[in-house]
Formats: structure tokens, C-alpha cells, sequence
């Protein structure tokens, strides 16, 4: 685990009085290090071996790594915790497509196409994926050249894998320029002490495979050399064991806390299956456990929004809830006579109203009340949404200036508080509409007498 404050203080060198780091006191700046609000470094009196060792202790688990740049920039890694509930998980694998040199250049534009343009949005988030797996498998240097040629004019920023013959790999790095950090993959051990001083040199992500075994060794002596940013493959292609040896992997390093085998992972479900079912199948099991780069040989629209729905689910803090602005909303463009609705600010309830209430193409009001998150029932049954809390913010937020049709929709599933929102509203119609968002679709109609 992480060194903590107190512990980390005995190791300052707490000259007298010195406050040069910025605090009162070695042991406030301790704390706040351990936290990590400050930077061990701002101590100019700490030996510099020492401080190293501190920033080991300080390091995550499980070591991040940074491919790409810009605004398409993927971390990985950086994980505390074996389970989301124990904490949260803090970096969403990157969901990646694998790109064949073999493959026709019509292939590669729109393999390359559905990465940078594929996205979709869920309550308020555009989800899309990440990465682009270039595979040299032809054996022709030249045409796996173009390949990265052609991935790189596409988008500078689109983190690449480059899966190539390490000199192959080392002449695609100058093609597509190590300042956008692609992932090298994948060294092997028989590889390693004969182009560590190489792979140093590139300054990138290098991916190793092999045996538990043999990437223990190898990350240590990528470690020896300042060699952080490294991605673990097992090599494994079948899913029962590659998905036992992702838990192994992170309990060795959350658990055990064993450096040498803490840092994300790499996964092929492209390799596993031709099957593009089942892959995405696989790939969900490995969002869950716990992989930081999935590659799949295609992006099928149908199968990844569920994918990258369930990585957004599952990589969403559990700590703090998924809102939206608590206010008044217009949907297609109201006016003064048009009704009100209202719902609470848990996201997926606001984007399931607002959806259906948009789809009619009939002009309403939304007020979003704060709920803390909550959904309609948890927030009515914690006290949090009903007859006085909706008629407070209907007054705080002056809406009686502008709702004049004085009609307000509230959730059907909470039909109980229609006599007590009425005591709060005088003058207001109070009617309950449908239990479900989807049945806004032919009550509003039915309600304005457009049907």
C-alpha cells in the first residue's frame, strides 16, 4: 500500500525551521504528499536516492501508462483496488481494432474511419474507442510502412499499436514520430538485453510477452533502466485462462504489492475467436477483469455501444453519483402555455425523459429537481422529491413567471404526492403521467391534443 503521512515524515530530513517546501511544519508537508496534493520533490533537502525510493513508495500499484496525445490521449493503469466498490476504478481501457497490413487499403481507411468517427452518446458522454492495432502480417516491410504512414496521417493524435519485428517497429517509430507514443509491441525476453539500450533511446510504451516468469524479469530490467511505461501480455489466447491470469496479475500487484508485475495489460479477443460475438463477449469480461487495452479485429456498431457502455458503467466512481444541472430545461423551444414536467437530476432518469419528451417534437418544460443523484422512488423515499420539495423549487427557480399554462406532469409512479404538491401549487393542474419515460410518447400528444 501507499506510505502514509506519519510514516513518510520520519523519512524528511526536517531541517529546523526551514519551511522551504512551502509549509509550516515536515509533517504537514508529509501529509499533504501522502495524499497526494504535493510533490515530494519541493523538499530540497531530501537526498536524492531517498527521494526516488519515496516516489516508488508513492507510486500506485499498478504503474500508468500514456499512449497518444491531445485530446485522444489513453492512460491505463493507475489502479488501486481489485474491486470498483472498494474505491473506483480510475482509467477505462482502451478499446481498440485491429488493422492487418494483409488487408486491402479499403480496409485500412475504413477500419481507420470507424476508430477516429465512431461514437455514441450516453446520458450526456460520448463514448468511442481508442485505439488502432497495426499488425504487421504480410512480412513486407514496405507495405506495413504505408500502413503506419497512413494510420498517422488519419489523425495525429490516434494512439497506435505498432505489432511489428522490433527493427520493423523501430523503422514504423520514424514514420509515425515517437513524439505521439505509440505502444511498441510486444518484446520478448530473447529480445531484450540485446535492444534495451534501443527501446531505452525511443523513450515510449513497450509491451512485453511471456510467461509470469519471464515478465517479471523483464520488467525489472526495463525498470533498472528508467523503463516505467510497460504493458504486460501473457501471450494466452484462450479466454478461461487469460481471464484467470488478468485476477492473478492484479492481485499480485494490489494484494501482494509486487512491483515487477504491476502495470496494465494488453488483450486479444481478436485472436481468440473469428467469432465477433463471441470477441465482444470476451471483451466484456476483460472491462470487468481488468485488461487495459482490448483489441478487437472489427468495430460493429451493434456489439460496441453495449461494450463501451458497460466500460463507462463500470469505470463511473461510485462515490459520486451520475447527475445532471438541477434547472429549468426547454424542449423544442416552449412557450408560456406549454406544460411543465418534472423529474429528478439522476442522469439516466433526465436523458430518459428529455429523449422521449424530444422525440415528440411537442414544446414542454422540464424542471430538474435536485435529488442528490437519486432516481424518482429512492429520492421520494428518502424524503427528497415530492410535494414540498417540487413546489419549493418551482418557486425558487421562479418558474411561475414563466410556466403561465399552470399544468405540471409529475412522475406516474409517484401519483400520492398529486394532493400534496396541489396544497403546495394553488392554482396549478396537477397531472400524473406515465409510469415509464417511454410512454411519454403518446401521453404528451394525447395531453396537447395533437393526437
Amino acid at each position: 500500500m501507499a506510505i502514509k503521512g506519519g510514516d513518510l515524515a520520519k523519512l524528511l530530513p526536517k531541517v529546523k525551521g526551514c519551511k522551504d517546501c512551502g509549509y509550516p511544519t515536515c509533517f504537514a508537508f508529509a501529509m499533504k504528499v501522502a495524499s497526494g496534493g504535493e510533490d515530494i520533490g519541493k523538499c530540497p533537502h531530501l537526498d536524492p536516492a531517498l527521494r526516488e525510493q519515496i516516489r516508488e513508495m508513492l507510486a500506485p500499484p499498478i504503474l500508468p501508462v500514456t499512449l497518444g496525445k491531445g485530446d485522444r490521449a489513453l492512460v491505463i493503469g493507475e489502479e488501486e483496488v481489485i474491486y470498483r466498490h472498494e474505491k473506483t476504478f480510475y482509467h477505462q481501457p482502451g478499446i481498440g481494432v485491429l488493422i492487418s497490413d494483409k488487408e486491402s487499403e479499403s480496409d485500412w481507411d475504413r477500419k481507420l474511419k470507424s476508430v477516429l468517427e465512431m461514437s455514441f452518446e450516453r446520458i450526456g458522454r460520448t463514448l468511442r474507442p481508442n485505439v488502432a492495432a497495426l499488425w504487421a502480417e504480410s512480412g513486407d516491410e514496405r507495405r506495413f510502412l504505408e500502413l503506419v504512414k497512413k494510420a498517422s496521417q488519419a489523425d495525429p493524435d490516434l494512439p497506435l499499436i505498432l505489432m511489428a519485428p522490433l527493427e520493423l517497429a523501430f523503422k514504423a517509430l520514424e514514420v509515425c514520430g515517437k513524439e505521439r507514443k505509440p505502444l511498441l509491441y510486444a518484446l520478448t525476453k530473447a529480445e531484450l538485453d540485446g535492444n534495451l539500450a534501443k527501446v531505452k533511446e525511443a523513450g515510449i510504451p513497450v509491451a512485453v510477452k511471456g510467461s509470469f516468469e519471464e515478465l517479471i524479469e523483464m520488467t525489472q530490467k526495463l525498470k533498472g533502466e528508467g523503463i516505467k511505461e510497460v504493458v504486460l501480455d501473457t501471450g494466452t489466447r484462450n479466454i478461461r485462462e487469460a481471464l484467470k491470469e488478468q485476477i492473478l496479475l492484479r492481485r499480485a500487484a494490489i494484494k501482494q504489492e509486487f512491483r515487477p508485475l504491476g502495470y496494465p495489460t494488453i488483450v486479444f479477443p481478436c485472436f481468440m475467436t473469428q467469432d465477433l460475438e463471441e470477441q465482444y463477449l470476451y471483451a466484456g469480461s476483460f472491462v470487468i477483469r481488468y485488461a487495459g487495452i482490448i483489441v478487437l479485429s472489427e468495430l460493429v456498431p451493434e456489439y460496441l455501444y453495449g461494450l463501451l457502455t458497460l466500460r463507462m458503467n463500470i469505470y463511473s466512481d461510485p462515490r459520486v453519483p451520475m447527475t445532471v444541472e438541477s434547472k429549468l430545461y426547454e424542449i423544442n423551444a416552449p412557450q408560456p402555455e406549454s406544460p411543465l414536467l418534472v423529474t429528478t437530476n439522476f442522469a439516466l432518469t433526465y436523458f430518459a425523459v428529455a429523449s422521449e419528451a424530444e422525440a415528440t417534437k411537442l414544446p414542454v418544460w422540464l424542471l430538474v429537481q435536485d435529488t442528490e443523484g437519486l432516481c424518482v422512488l429512492a429520492a421520494w423515499s428518502t424524503g427528497k422529491f415530492n410535494g414540498e420539495t417540487i413546489g419549493m423549487a418551482i418557486k425558487k427557480m421562479g418558474i411561475e413567471e414563466k410556466v403561465k399554462s399552470k399544468k405540471i406532469v409529475i412522475p406516474g409512479l409517484l401519483a400520492r404526492i398529486k394532493g400534496e404538491l396541489e396544497d403546495e401549487l394553488p392554482g396549478w393542474q396537477v397531472i400524473v403521467g406515465p409510469r415509464e419515460a417511454s410512454g411519454l410518447s403518446s401521453f404528451l400528444p394525447e395531453l396537447m391534443g395533437r393526437k
